[in-house]
């Protein structure tokens, strides 16, 4: 019996996060796989005094790692663990703009995107060169995104000047994005969940609250039938970033299909409930496939 382990953020007490773990361990089970839960915090891998990696869970078979500590699943890769997610995909999608970075030249649309400068000083002055460079580059609004966040946290829209100063000053300090705005796309986009490069869900999300259309921030879903364009995209994308499972987050500007974000541990309860696919299965199955 092949055994594996689930493994997720050593603090995250999140019902969503949770869910997913039940659901695949359950999944497994019926598969016929030994598959325990565990969270990040009990050191399941470090660097001994001699030099060398110790794999605290060598027994196992496969992880199906669903936190974003680069640390662990680096040295658990190097030990010879097979992950899904593998390391770099996981890295690659966790920061937004090695995201676009990685999938730029690809033949991917996405929405024009120019990093922010890195900072150290708090009290570091916003230039007004900079500000009228992203003014004339973008016009109003403009998205302001920090580079690492989930569930639509760390996303801004600035409608003016006095908005961009302000949300610049908050951001300085961390890594951070400027993007065009999509106006068509306000508050709607289409999530698509993809498994060992295949488009297994879909659906479209809706608010009429927020320009974000996260479910986690109100947004509603409902299920559609996939253009085979934006299928084409997304496995194109999982290609490139070379993810076993994502999730990819659509936008449409009233020609194309661009490619807003990549989440490779993208939650699939709200998905399964929408379109009544068995995401947790198909994940599984794909695994199995995988590891033999």
């Amino acid at each position: 019996m092949k055994k594996g382990i689930i493994l997720n953020n050593a603090y995250s007490q999140l019902k969503s996060s949770l869910n997913q773990s039940v659901r695949l361990k359950n999944e497994f089970e019926k598969a016929g796989f030994d598959v325990t839960i565990r969270q990040n915090d009990f050191f399941p891998a470090y660097v001994n005094g001699g030099g060398n990696i110790v794999n605290g869970i060598s027994d196992c078979d496969f992880c199906v790692y669903l936190d974003k500590d680069k640390y662990v699943s680096a040295m658990l890769e190097k030990c010879g663990l097979r992950l899904f997610n593998r390391h770099k995909a996981i890295c690659d999608c966790d920061d937004k703009m090695t995201t676009f970075i990685e999938l730029a030249n690809g033949g991917i649309k996405m929405p024009e995107t120019v990093s922010g400068f890195l900072c150290y000083d708090v009290d570091a002055e916003i230039k007004k060169e900079t500000v009228d460079y992203l003014e004339n580059k973008f016009g109003y609004p403009l998205i302001v995104k920090e580079c690492y966040g989930s569930l639509g946290k760390g996303v801004y829209k600035a409608d003016n000047r006095e908005q961009l100063i302000s949300v610049m000053k908050k951001v300085k300090c961390v890594p951070h994005l400027f993007q065009k705005f999509i106006s068509a796309s306000s508050g709607t986009d289409i999530r698509v969940i993809v498994v060992g490069g295949e488009c297994v869900a879909a659906m479209k999300r809706m608010s009429l609250i927020d320009f974000r259309s996260n479910i986690e921030l109100g947004g509603k879903g409902e299920v559609i039938s996939l253009p085979q364009e934006a299928a084409e995209i997304c496995k194109r994308v999982s290609k490139i970033l070379n993810l076993d499972y994502c999730g990819i987050d659509l936008l449409f500007d009233g020609k194309d299909f661009l490619v807003c974000e990549v989440n490779s541990n993208a939650f699939f309860g709200g998905i399964e409930s929408v379109t009544g696919v068995n995401v947790a299965r198909a994940y599984v199955k794909y695994i199995s496939d995988v590891i033999g």
